[in-house]
């Protein structure tokens, strides 16, 4: 049965965007061979630059948008009933609204409408199999919740999410490390899990975080957010989990547990082959590897391949997880199905937000600092999906130096250095490290910034949790623990 549902939820985005497949052309299917398989695709961005520059949404458009944010914020708080019991119908129909606009009344519009499909199902299908084959990972911590232990573990968790993305270390992690605090555990552990593991951790590598996933398809080496940001990721990470261990120091720790066994316990560690898959399927495409075929030419269909790996994969991992390690972590598909709902309406509802952002910056690149680039990207990554929001900063910086997104050599050549036609402004890669470092980070100012964030804030409420609403997690923790250390990283590495 918690199959069906995510086959009915598929069914449902299919019609919501069904205007989409009465106006595809042949060369919509050249450029989705090139898709990545984690929510966006390169070519496609490139090519919508130049669709819609002459043809805007209209500003009213964004109108859905902001009401599904602010329902977002305010639902769980002042009218939780309804909201629990409604958010489904009410995302699905705000997302309607746009879809119908662009599929009837907009030139191009379907082809936003599928380009937006197909990234949505990329997206979920990778979270998914990422949250069930982590869900069929126990892992035990035979040892009381004390500060320091804590922040070992978001430390590994922030390396770890380099590894296997913020998605896979936060499912992996979330649960035991609520269970090595249990009878001390307080709402802040939740949210600085969110801060550390689910968004900051992930700031190291393209596997990490889609946004540098993103940046690598367009051309920037694959360890070159590594060589050039690692100091900034440190800090930071160290930082907060410096403000989480004075928070945890006046917790009390929990008397010595008695029992013996082994330090950590991992049962289920099958899955791990599973993940592996995971892994290796964002990777299987010639834009990422030269040389690899195409499995959607192989296979004569423009989309879809990896999703269908990566479902078969969740598929089979549910069916043939460990029993004791799916009941020892309270497995449903909960979770999943909230962050698929929500962000079904989120993904259609931000296409005239985020073409409207593109145009501007596309527009004023000229007049932008490397200030501007570092707040304007990450203050939208915070309330829009970070990844579009990296590209389309990135493409108005490239254009500042008269490069091209379009081209993997301007790309290449931006990444490498090169200096600004504006006199005493800083060179190219002091942009695309700022853009870098805020798409990353800016997303944990809010539970939507990164799908994690609200798959984890799920997880911890169905345990018990009292986790901050939305608008709790921005004004409680978000603005006064993170956008401090955020202006002292524009202080000390951007403000030139």
């Amino acid at each position: 049965m918690r199959i069906m549902t995510f086959a009915k939820l598929l069914l449902l985005t299919l019609l919501l965007i069904s205007p989409v497949f009465a106006e595809e052309d042949v060369h919509a299917n050249e450029h989705a061979t090139t898709e990545m398989a984690i929510g966006h695709t390169a070519e496609v961005q490139s090519e919508g630059h130049s669709e819609h520059h002459s043809a805007l949404p209209p500003i009213w458009l964004v109108a859905p948008f902001a009401i599904l944010l602010l329902m977002i914020a305010t639902g769980p708080l002042f009218y939780p009933h309804l909201w629990e019991h409604h958010y489904p119908k009410i995302a699905v129909t705000l997302g309607t609204v746009v879809a119908v606009y662009y599929g009837f009344l907009m030139d191009h519009g379907t082809m936003s409408l599928l380009h937006t499909l197909e990234e949505y199902i990329s997206f979920i299908a990778l979270l998914t199999a990422l949250f069930v084959a982590s869900g069929g990972i126990l892992i035990k911590f035979n040892a009381p919740g004390k500060p320091l232990v804590n922040a070992a573990i978001l430390l590994g968790g922030a390396v770890l999410s380099n590894f296997i993305g913020t998605t896979g270390a936060s499912m992996l992690l979330i649960r035991p490390f609520m269970r090595l605090n249990e009878g001390r555990l307080k709402p802040y552990h939740i949210i600085f899990f969110i801060f550390v593991v689910s968004n900051i951790g992930g700031g190291l590598t393209p596997i990490g975080d889609p946004p540098l996933f993103l940046g690598f398809l367009k051309g920037v080496p694959f360890f070159w957010v590594m060589g050039h940001v690692w100091h900034i990721w440190l800090v930071t990470t160290l930082a907060v989990i410096g403000v989480f261990v004075a928070f945890d120091m006046r917790t009390p720790i929990n008397p010595p547990s008695t029992a013996g066994g082994k330090t950590v316990e991992i049962h289920g560690g099958k899955n791990f082959y599973y993940l592996g898959i995971v892994i290796v399927s964002v990777f299987m495409d010639p834009a990422v590897i030269n040389g690899f075929p195409s499995l959607q030419k192989m296979f004569h269909v423009p989309f879809g391949i990896r999703e269908i790996i990566m479902f078969t994969v969740a598929y089979l991992a549910y069916k043939t997880g460990d029993k004791e390690a799916l009941r020892g972590n309270e497995f449903n598909f909960e979770p999943i199905k909230e962050v698929a709902y929500l962000f079904v309406g989120i993904f259609a509802t931000m296409i005239p937000a985020l073409q409207l952002i593109g145009a501007y910056a596309r527009e004023h690149a000229a007049e932008f600092t490397v200030t501007r680039f570092y707040w304007f990207t990450g203050s939208l990554s915070g309330v829009l999906d970070n990844a579009p929001t990296y590209l389309n900063f990135l493409a108005g910086s490239l254009g500042k130096f008269g490069l091209d997104i379009g081209s993997i050599s301007d790309v290449q050549h931006f990444a490498a250095g090169t200096t600004s036609p504006v006199p005493g402004d800083s060179g190219s890669i002091v942009y695309l490290m700022a853009i870098s470092v805020a798409a990353v980070f800016f997303g944990a100012m809010t539970y939507i910034g990164n799908a994690p964030n609200f798959m984890v804030k799920n997880i911890a409420e169905q345990a018990g949790v009292d986790v901050p609403s939305f608008l709790g997690y921005i004004f409680k923790y978000s603005i006064p623990i993170l956008l401090p250390i955020f202006l002292i990283v524009w202080w000390v590495f951007f403000n030139l």
